[in-house]
């Protein structure tokens, strides 16, 4: 079946090949449909005939992997792909990104000549317009990385721009930057070059086969259900797009794959009277919300509004994606933006509106890896609108991770285990779309924060600190203090503070950072990750000396930083683990390592019921008491010396700490400084500790401490509430001090401060 299609698509066609071979194929396909009998097994199952699939397909066939069987529920690159910009643009925020893009843009500009199919590859450039400060920053910053890893780009200025591209307006430009290597091609010609590359190779590929569930056994795939009948297989990859998180929701063992679908707008024009040159530059004005390109010597324009539509909440299916409802309306915003940078665009007549579903995540990164929960279930979607950009690079590196065991580069940021159970329902997803769509083209300054889906997880301490100032961020949902806010500051001010050069809430940290250097702090660290294994005999110590690289088996009490390592010697997690007893340990990880570390453990434990492996982030709040009094302060709440020779360095005791029993004390912090976490049990405790904790550090500042020069600004919002004065030395302080070295002590100049890592 798959070769008449083969030989449709080879004949020479003109650039709107794709519906030239629809036509032909449609006809072929519908009475085939019911007579194509699928294979009984495969080692591989691939659902989704877009450029993800295809792109799988082909990377697999590659390495030397041939068992391989791809099913499209419609006709092979009628979904999203269909409709692409068919932009091909390697100007990314992270450099795994870049990588990728690079890659696609080297594999689609040799692809026509592998496989004889007219891909309409095009090597155009991008020019990325810059309208303030702030963004050609921006600009500077992705032109940096990308020098570094070897794709030419350049600063240019607004003189430049119209010397590249004359139908621009530039006079309200500062900037742009240009990149000359990227291109335009067709999106769909691109998944059928790779399809005919695939199959080639062994891939079978059968079109208007749909995939009812994967059928898994003992957290395993074992086959899949489509409505031709059973693929028995090892392997299943979803590449199902827009429908990828119904398919995954449809196992027998679900599996969250976190997107959710807006509609995306670009309008066609006819050509203008001296049509467009085919290598015209594809221009981007981020700050007008735009991307235009060339299209058949007129031009393509669509772009990122700020009132995104979410589309398919519901979960509604189609076989194949139509052109939606046209909204003048609503792309009116967009339109008058475009009409601004290119004026003689009121000359031109439109051909149509186009509106296209594309699919989205949560934090704006695409999604890609193994399942959690299902051994031998990967996942590539959630793009982003970058596609076509991402296509190659991201297929290549999900197949090297099915073959090899990982990628050749790390993609932790595009992982699926970073998102966890919360970050999933549907509810949530439709209000973050709305949110993440517009942040495409905003800027992307230190320290920014989504605002829609908050407060999925808090600790204990949550409406206490929140009562006393605190500004939050959110890490894998949990809300995390930034900074705690003083009384004279406007608060309205802080929360709009988004530059790349000095915050109005610099001081504020500085001051916390003080306060931890000088007398004595609290910080809620209940945010992370934290695992209790145990056993009946030896088991849990056997199984944690193979997976983690410093030896544990230490005295009962004792503390070891450590890491879990994959087969080839790099880092799959960092934690400490403490020795409760000798049958018992207690693992502290990352926040955001939390799914992923699970998904370790599980995968290389035995199956034994003596050996258990339990989750236990919830059931404690953990404090970080640092600062060169917190020896004074735990002493005084424990009735128990806590000098160096009686609680050495990396040592754990369950100790009382005022009211509250059954307290885990460690000599350790997560900051550098000197001081102690607590690991308090939340069901009983970790109000009265806290509260110990507070008014026992806020009598040593008073006691002991005379207000100097350089601490009496110190805020501490607690003592505020207790009309406390003169202004102590004791504060609660924010998780944000953590991430910022000891040059955050220092004034800096008015300059950008790339060189501090402030996320």
């Amino acid at each position: 079946m798959f070769y008449r299609l083969l030989s449709v698509v080879r004949r020479p066609r003109s650039n709107r090949g794709w519906q030239e071979w629809s036509s032909a194929r449609s006809g072929a396909s519908a009475a085939e449909a019911h007579s194509v009998a699928l294979p009984s097994q495969a080692q591989v199952v691939i659902c989704g005939g877009g450029i993800m699939g295809t792109s799988v397909a082909y990377h697999l066939s590659k390495m030397g992997w041939k068992d391989i069987v791809l099913l499209e529920q419609g006709r092979l690159a009628a979904g999203s792909t269909r409709f692409c910009a068919g932009i091909l643009s390697t100007a990314r925020h992270l450099t795994i990104e870049q990588k990728m893009a690079d890659y696609s843009n080297k594999l689609y500009r040799q692809l026509e000549q592998e496989t004889g199919i007219h891909t309409g590859y095009i090597r155009t450039g991008s020019i990325f317009l810059a309208q303030t400060q702030d963004r050609l920053i921006s600009l500077k910053r992705i032109n940096s990385r990308l020098n570094v890893i070897g794709i030419p780009s350049e600063i240019i200025s607004p003189k430049k721009v119209a010397e590249l591209h004359p139908l621009l307006n530039v006079h309200d430009l500062v900037g742009a930057m240009h990149v000359p290597e990227d291109a335009v091609v067709s999106s769909a010609d691109v998944a059928l070059a790779l399809a005919s590359a695939a199959s080639q190779n062994g891939v079978q590929i059968y079109d208007r086969t749909s995939i009812l569930h994967v059928m898994v056994t003992k957290g395993q795939v074992t086959s899949v259900e489509t409505d031709k009948g059973q693929i028995q297989c090892h392997y299943f990859v979803n590449c199902a797009g827009q429908w990828a998180y119904e398919l995954g929701l449809s196992n027998e063992e679900p599996v969250s794959i976190p997107l959710h679908a807006c509609e995306h707008f670009y309008l066609l024009t006819r050509p203008w009277e001296t049509p467009l040159q085919s290598n015209t530059p594809t221009i981007v004005d981020a700050d007008g919300r735009i991307y235009i390109r060339n299209w058949q010597g007129g031009i393509l324009s669509g772009g990122f509004e700020k009132n995104p539509k979410p589309i398919f909440t519901e979960g509604k299916n189609q076989l194949e994606i139509q052109n939606l409802q046209e909204d003048w309306d609503h792309f009116e915003p967009l339109l008058s933006s475009l009409l601004r940078r290119m004026p003689e665009l009121e000359t031109l007549e439109i051909m149509k509106l186009v509106n296209c579903p594309e699919t989205f995540t949560p934090d704006m990164r695409c999604i890609m890896g193994e399942s959690p929960s299902v051994r031998g279930y990967f996942v590539l979607a959630g793009m982003n609108s970058a596609g076509l950009s991402f296509g190659g690079g991201a297929g290549r590196y999900l197949a090297e991770w099915m073959v090899h065991g990982y990628p050749s580069e790390s993609v932790w940021e595009l992982d699926l285990k970073r998102f966890g159970a919360l970050q999933s329902s549907r509810t949530f997803l439709r209000h973050r779309v709305m949110e993440v769509t517009p942040l495409l083209y905003d800027l992307k300054v230190p320290r920014w924060d989504f605002q829609t889906g908050r407060q999925l997880r808090t600790s204990p301490l949550y409406d206490r600190l929140d009562a006393q100032g605190a500004r939050w961020m959110e890490k894998h949902g949990f809300e995390r203090p930034k900074y705690f806010v003083p009384p004279d500051k406007d608060l309205l001010a802080l929360e709009q503070s988004k530059t790349f050069y000095k915050p109005d809430w610099f001081e504020i940290v500085e001051s916390e950072v003080k306060c931890c250097k000088e007398a004595v702090c609290v910080i809620d660290m209940s945010s992370f990750t934290k695992f209790e294994i145990t056993s009946t005999g030896d088991q849990a110590l056997e199984i944690l000396q193979y997976l983690f690289s410093n030896d544990l088996d230490v005295p009962v009490g004792h503390i070891v930083h450590t890491g879990m390592l994959n087969e080839g010697g790099g880092y799959e997690n960092d934690c400490s683990v403490a020795r409760l007893s000798k049958r018992s340990f207690f693992m502290i990880s990352p926040t955001d390592q939390q799914v992923h570390c699970w998904a370790w453990l599980k995968k290389y434990m035995p199956e034994d019921s003596n050996l258990i492996l339990e989750d236990v982030t919830w059931k404690y709040t953990a404090l970080n008491l640092i600062g060169p009094r917190a020896v004074d302060v735990l002493s005084e709440l424990s009735y128990a010396p806590m000098t160096p020779d009686h609680f050495p360095s990396l040592f754990c005791k369950e100790m009382s700490v005022g009211y509250a029993n059954g307290i885990r004390v460690m000599s350790m912090t997560h900051t550098g400084e000197p001081g102690f976490m607590l690991y308090i049990p939340i069901e009983a405790f970790s109000e009265s500790a806290s509260q110990s904790l507070l008014l026992s550090g806020m009598e040593h500042s008073a006691r002991d401490t005379e207000p100097t020069q350089d601490t009496a600004h110190s805020y501490s919002p607690f003592l505020a509430s207790l009309q406390w004065s003169p202004a102590p030395t004791f504060a609660i302080c924010s998780v944000s001090l953590t991430h910022i070295p000891q040059a955050v002590l220092y004034p800096i100049a008015q300059t950008p401060f790339s060189h501090l890592k402030l996320s």
